[in-house]
């Protein structure tokens, strides 16, 4: 689950930036697919980017993750099972949550 999280965490964070600097220069309403104007609203148009933009993203981290050494793999591999997810209780009466 946290290779996960460590893969859509950081491509979720780069396509924000993505969308911004996109449309900040772009407009939505002057986009173009195949010699057409597109025909949808510009919240749909900024929803669609995100998206794209959070594949492309998600694509570059998931190969950048196969091109981590295996010793790397096996550090945080190791690190993750360490230290469980701070959002979880840790079972213990005693613990404060």
């Amino acid at each position: 689950m946290k290779l996960i999280i460590w893969v859509l965490w950081p491509a979720f964070a780069a396509a924000g930036v993505a969308e911004v600097a996109f449309f900040t220069l772009i407009d939505p309403q002057q986009l173009y697919l195949l010699g057409e104007p597109v025909e949808v609203s510009p919240l749909a148009a900024y929803s669609i980017g995100f998206l794209f933009f959070w594949l492309l993203c998600t694509g570059a981290t998931l190969m950048a993750w196969f091109m981590l050494p295996a010793d790397v793999k096996a550090a945080l591999h190791r690190h993750a099972t360490e230290h469980p997810d701070l959002s979880r209780g840790s079972g213990r009466p005693d613990a404060v949550e």
